[in-house]
């Protein structure tokens, strides 16, 4: 995986982040969702490199490689306004102030924050298979709780825990073929790990309490995205069919939204990596769908 790229760890406030970058050409973070790790991007990353990107892939505050600090009962050290500050400051070390990003279901909130609090550092945005939290929490359904019913459990204390350490393999499923054995393994061993498994709970119980609540502080004051925004959502997964076309919530949110669905199940990343990156490289170019 990653032919080409270096990896290494950048020391941050209160966290210790793996990343992994190559390529040369105008900067690309690229954000990976739960419950996998930065090798999510092994087939979309090199296609982004030979457009002419320099591609930086980091494994999210407490994710993978990634180590963030012990959870607290407000949840804060694990919230996406901290992981958001992570992300700026790993590529001001790199020797990036302002960048493109994508950021892809969990990663896709922290990309959310990260365009609101931090405006100047992000030229575009592309948000894939999300929407803000506030908005999945104002909508809730029977449907929406019971397809998503993981993001209640999560938010439970120490049961959910108890239960998936007891057998993390049977709890996160994947397939080496789809994934590819090289993610599948790294994935799989970060799965094994408590301190992942606590620190992707704590991703939950942030966005259940205080991201909610950073949120609808934006909603409130009219905060928006103000660099154009790319929304691509898995045509196969559930979010079209929960909440019609997504580009319409995220009027709500950016004042440059355009967008399209790609013909892939929820791991986009993985199965549709050339689709996803023709999308991305468009909209990183500058070119309008």
């Amino acid at each position: 995986m990653f032919e080409g790229f270096e990896g290494g760890r950048v020391e941050v406030d209160a966290a210790s982040i793996f990343v992994r970058y190559g390529g040369q050409g105008p900067p690309v973070v690229l954000l990976h969702g739960h419950p996998r790790t930065s090798a999510t991007w092994h087939r979309v990353a090199p296609l982004l490199v030979q457009r002419g990107f320099t591609v930086v892939c980091p494994d999210l505050r407490g994710y993978g490689r990634s180590t963030g600090p012990a959870p607290t009962a407000d949840h804060t050290g694990h919230s996406k306004r901290a992981v958001a500050a992570d992300v700026v400051e790993v590529m001001h070390r790199l020797g990036h102030s302002r960048f493109a990003l994508a950021g892809h279901d969990r990663g896709g909130s922290v990309a959310l924050r990260l365009a609101l609090d931090h405006p100047g550092a992000v030229a575009r945005v592309a948000l894939i298979d999300c929407l803000p939290l506030s908005e999945h929490l104002s909508r809730i359904t029977a449907e929406f709780a019971t397809q998503w019913w993981h993001w209640f459990f999560f938010a439970q204390p120490d049961i959910p825990e108890r239960v998936i350490n007891a057998d993390p393999d049977s709890w996160y499923r994947g397939d080496p073929r789809s994934m590819g054995q090289e993610n599948y393994d790294e994935w799989r061993s970060a799965m094994r790990n408590p301190d992942v498994v606590r620190a992707m709970l704590e991703d939950y119980r942030a966005g259940l309490t205080v991201d909610r609540r950073h949120e609808e502080d934006d909603r409130a004051a009219g905060t928006r995205i103000q660099c154009p925004a790319l929304i691509l959502w898995s045509l196969r997964d559930d979010l079209e069919d929960l909440y019609g076309d997504p580009v319409k919530i995220w009027r709500h949110w950016a004042v440059d939204v355009r967008g399209h669905g790609i013909d892939a199940g929820h791991h986009v990343a993985e199965e549709a990596p050339e689709a996803l990156a023709s999308s991305l490289a468009d909209f990183f170019d500058g070119r309008r769908k």
